[in-house]
Formats: C-alpha cells, structure tokens, sequence
C-alpha cells in the first residue's frame, strides 16, 4: 500500500472540509450581522416615527390646552398611545450604546415638552417655546448618532445652511426676542 497517496487524500479531504465548514460560518456571521442592522434600522425609525407622533399630538393640544379638561392625563395618555414606551424598550435592548443614549436624551426632552403642554402651556408661550427648541435639539442628536452607527456618515446643521441643531436660529419668536435685546 502506497502511504503517501493515502495521506495526501485524507488530507486533502480534511483541509477541503475545513474550508467548506469555514466558509458556512463566514457566511452565517455576515448573514447575522446583516440581520442586526436590518433589525437596528427598524427599531431607530420606529423610536424616532412614535416620537414624531407623539411630539405632533402634544402640538396639537398645545393650540388650544383650555379645550382639554385634564390636560396632565389627555398628556400622559398621548406618551402611552403613540407607543413611545415599547419603541423605547426596543431601542434599549437592540440600539447600540451611543444611539440607546442619544434616544434616551430624546425621550427626557420629549417628558419635558408633555410636562410643558401638560401645566397649560400653549404653542406661544415661554414655556412651550424652551422645552420645544431643547426636545428638536435631541431629535437631531439622535438622528446623528444613528446616522454615524449605521453607516459611519455625520450630519452637521450646516448641510442644511443651519446655525445649530436646536431651530433657534430659524425661530420667529427666538429672532425677535434677539433684536428686541431680551
């Protein structure tokens, strides 16, 4: 019996499988990784979509808060219906690190502007005006964080022509109030 044909085919067929096993958990990995930014991207524009929601219903009660006979509960109510709480767990457990705190940091402002709407303030008040430019200033932190998570691309306010993030520098209220002098 001739060794050495023997031990070139066990061989050859052991690094043939290697490769093939190899290849199969490559394969698998960048299919897992793909899934894991499919699943990210979807649980980032679910966040920010039920944020938008929720921050148009607190707009629209903000127009006439006397229409509302509780303003604290018709608040609360819209956090719980616009579904802003299960996005938030979702982000929680698929986000990564920096999105996860920048959502966090959205979701506070978006508290502040309810707590805002839910004590009387309406679309033209002090109140409604602050919180409404720290909450758009979050928006568009989280926006970033995301956009640089996924696909390693920033945005700068000044793509847009912008002074900063926040909107006051294209806010009426805010231009006035910086001619005005207070």
């Amino acid at each position: 019996m001739d060794w050495g044909t023997l031990v070139a085919t066990v061989s050859g067929g052991s690094i043939a499988i290697a490769g093939t096993v190899l290849a199969d958990y490559l394969r698998h990995r960048h299919d897992d990784d793909r899934s894991i930014g499919a699943r990210r991207r979807a649980v980032y524009i679910e966040f920010i979509t039920a944020a938008g929601a929720c921050h148009a219903r607190l707009r629209h009660i903000a127009q006439d808060p006397s229409a509302e006979p509780d303003l604290d509960a018709v608040t609360r109510a819209v956090l719980s219906d616009t579904g802003i709480y299960d996005a938030r767990e979702r982000l929680f457990i698929d986000a990564a690190t920096a999105v996860a705190g920048a959502g966090q940091a959205m979701f506070e402002q978006l508290r502040n502007l309810q707590r805002a709407v839910a004590a009387g303030a309406s679309l033209t008040s002090p109140a409604f005006h602050d919180a409404y430019h720290l909450y758009i200033g979050s928006v568009w932190a989280y926006r970033v964080a995301v956009r640089q998570e996924l696909d390693g691309r920033s945005l700068s306010p000044a793509t847009f022509g912008w002074d900063g993030w926040d909107g006051t520098d294209r806010c009426p209220l805010c231009r006035q109030a910086a001619t005005s002098g207070t």
